[in-house]
């Protein structure tokens, strides 16, 4: 999605338990790490400039047998984001995206394919959603961020078996 919108990405580099299995619903996972990843990647690119040498977006998977959690690191140098939209990045309908970018999501398109052309940001959606995901089998998801240089994005998830749904009894 980078690489359509810009031209060019950074580099993703990921480390840690690459060899790691775990049960977790694919397609939760799939949802967070995408989120995390194109905003790296938007911010890296946006903060640089288009044609720049970017920094690589640093992924780091850790686990042990004794960690109650496995947890996901993404980190970039983007720019950071400024500690007075700390708060706001977890409301829905926030985001920082261009205004066009949200019409054209907003406005039904039917000759537009979103599944080959999804924007790189949009209405808002995805870090709730991403929290939510995530704290739904007991996870959590949290930002850190140092305005003027970058943000790391922390995913813990609970492994699968070892807590229950969090469903009214």
């Amino acid at each position: 999605m980078c690489n359509r919108k810009y031209g060019d990405a950074p580099e993703v580099i990921i480390t840690g338990r690459l060899d790691l299995t775990f049960p977790y619903v694919p397609t939760h996972l799939h949802y967070i790490t995408l989120e995390l990843l194109k905003n790296s990647m938007r911010a890296t690119v946006d903060w640089h400039g288009v044609d720049a040498d970017y920094p690589p977006i640093k992924v780091v998977i850790a686990d042990g047998r004794e960690n109650e959690d496995v947890v996901i690191k993404v980190s970039d140098e983007g720019g950071g984001i400024p500690r007075s939209n700390m708060n706001k990045i977890w409301s829905y309908l926030f985001t920082t995206a261009d205004p066009a970018v949200q019409e054209g999501m907003v406005a039904f398109q039917e000759h537009d394919d979103h599944a080959v052309d999804s924007p790189l940001a949009g209405l808002g959606y995805g870090l709730p959603i991403s929290r939510s995901y995530a704290r739904y089998f007991g996870g959590d998801l949290s930002i850190m961020s140092m305005e003027g240089y970058g943000t790391d994005a922390f995913v813990y998830l609970t492994r699968l078996g070892n807590t229950r749904e969090p469903l009214p009894i």
